[in-house]
C-alpha cells in the first residue's frame, strides 16, 4: 500500500511535467514500472531511448523540483473530499483502461461508474432548443429508471438536462469536467454539481485548482465517451463538441446513437448527418433499452401522465402543444378559445407544473 501511495506521488508529478501527457506516461511506465525510477533518470537518457521528445527534455530535470509540491497536493485531496484514482488501481473503470490516449489518473468526488452495469453518454447542444432539452432529460430519466448510468460534461444545454434527468428518478449520473473537480463549471449548474456526487460523481483528469479552458474539453470528451456503452446525440451544429465526443466513442468501438433533427433546423444537422453516416436512431429510450438487452418493466406513458386530472378547457389547451414552443395566436387558433380563455388557462397550466413559458407568450409542453 506504501508503495502504492508513493507511486501515485511521483504519478502526479510526472503528469504536471510541461508537455507530458497520458501517452507519454504509459509509454514511460511499460518500460520501467515504476514512476519513481522515471524520476531519478535524466531527461538527456530517455530522450536517447526514444521515450520521450526533445519538447519534453527540455524542461524535464528542471521540473524534478516540483516533487515536493506534487506530493503535498497528493496528500491534501483527502481534505478536500478528492480521490485521486490511477490505472494502477482495481478501482480505475476498466472501460478505460485499454484504450489508447486514455488518462491515467482520475480526480474524484463522490464515486467512478461501476463496470458491471451499462452507461450511456448523453451530449448535445449547449444552446439548445426546449424540444431538445426535455427529450434529453426524458431519455435520461427513463434509461436511469432501469439502471442505466448517465455519464455528460455538465455542460449547458443538453448535458446539464441528462444530468437532471438521471437525478430526477432518484438515480446514479457521472459529470465529466474539463477543469478540476473543486470547480464548479459553468456555475449555472451549482445546484447539480453538488447533487451528482451523493449519488454519483464529478470526475476530471485535471488537478485540483486548473480553470477550465478551451484546450481541456476535447480531451474531456473522450472520457466521456470512453466512461459508455452508447453515445447519444441530442441536438448538435455541424462541428460542433458533441460531434467531436461522437468521434472519439467511434474510435474506441463504441455505439453511436442520434436523435434526428428537422431538415431546416440548425441544430438538427450534427445528428441528422451522424445517422446519414450510420448513426442509429433514437425515437425513444426503448431503443436504447433494445441495445441493452433490457427488458423495460414500466413504459412511461406521457400524455396519460400530463393530462391526469385536468378540466376539460385545459385538456383542450394543452392537446394543442408539444415539445416544440408556440405562439399564444397559435394556441387560440387551434383551440377555438378566446385570447383571454387561452391566457388564463395556460398560466393554470403553467402553476401546474404541466407547460413552461420559453419566451413571451410562446408556451410548450413540460415531460
Amino acid at each position: 500500500m506504501e508503495q502504492l501511495t508513493r507511486e501515485k506521488e511521483y504519478l502526479c508529478w510526472l503528469s504536471q511535467v510541461p508537455y507530458v501527457g497520458p501517452v507519454t506516461v504509459r509509454r514511460l511506465w511499460d518500460r520501467y514500472h515504476s514512476f519513481e525510477k522515471i524520476y531519478n533518470m535524466e531527461g538527456k537518457e530517455l530522450k536517447i531511448q526514444g521515450l520521450i521528445n526533445a519538447r519534453i527534455e527540455a524542461g524535464f530535470d528542471g521540473w524534478k523540483k516540483e516533487l515536493p509540491k506534487a506530493r503535498e497536493e497528493c496528500r491534501c485531496l483527502g481534505e478536500k473530499g478528492i480521490r485521486y484514482v490511477t490505472f494502477l488501481e482495481d478501482g480505475f473503470p476498466k472501460r478505460l483502461k485499454s484504450l489508447y490516449g486514455a488518462p491515467v489518473g482520475l480526480y474524484v468526488k463522490g464515486r467512478l461508474p461501476t463496470d458491471s452495469r451499462p452507461a450511456a453518454a448523453i451530449v448535445g447542444a449547449r444552446g439548445c432548443s426546449h424540444y431538445g432539452r426535455e427529450t434529453a432529460r426524458l431519455l435520461a430519466r427513463s434509461l436511469a429508471e432501469e439502471g442505466v448510468q448517465i455519464v455528460s460534461g455538465l455542460a449547458l444545454g443538453i448535458d446539464g438536462a441528462g444530468h437532471r434527468g438521471a437525478l430526477e428518478a432518484g438515480q446514479d449520473t457521472y459529470g465529466v469536467l474539463g477543469n478540476g473537480v473543486d470547480i464548479c463549471y459553468p456555475q449555472d449548474h451549482f445546484s447539480m454539481y453538488m447533487d451528482i456526487p451523493k449519488k454519483g460523481g464529478i470526475l476530471s483528469e485535471y488537478k485540483p485548482g486548473e480553470p477550465p479552458a478551451s484546450r481541456n474539453f476535447p480531451m474531456r470528451n473522450r472520457i466521456i465517451s470512453g466512461l459508455s456503452d452508447v453515445v447519444i446525440v441530442v441536438e448538435a451544429r455541424e462541428r460542433s463538441g458533441s460531434l467531436i465526443t461522437a468521434d472519439c466513442g467511434l474510435e474506441q468501438g463504441r455505439e453511436i446513437f442520434a436523435v434526428p433533427g428537422r431538415m431546416t433546423d440548425p441544430l438538427g444537422k450534427g445528428c441528422n448527418e451522424l445517422i446519414r453516416q450510420g448513426a442509429g436512431i433514437v425515437t425513444s429510450a426503448d431503443d436504447i433499452l433494445e441495445f441493452f438487452h433490457i427488458q423495460k418493466g414500466k413504459k412511461l406513458r406521457v400524455h396519460e401522465k400530463n393530462e391526469n386530472g385536468l378540466a376539460k378547457n385545459e385538456k383542450m389547451v394543452y392537446s394543442c402543444l408539444d415539445l416544440q414552443p408556440k405562439f399564444i395566436d397559435r394556441v387560440v387558433e387551434e383551440s377555438g378559445l378566446s385570447l383571454g380563455e387561452c391566457l388564463t388557462l395556460l398560466l393554470e397550466l403553467e402553476l401546474k407544473g404541466r407547460i413552461i413559458q420559453t419566451a413571451s407568450h410562446y408556451y410548450a409542453k413540460k415531460l
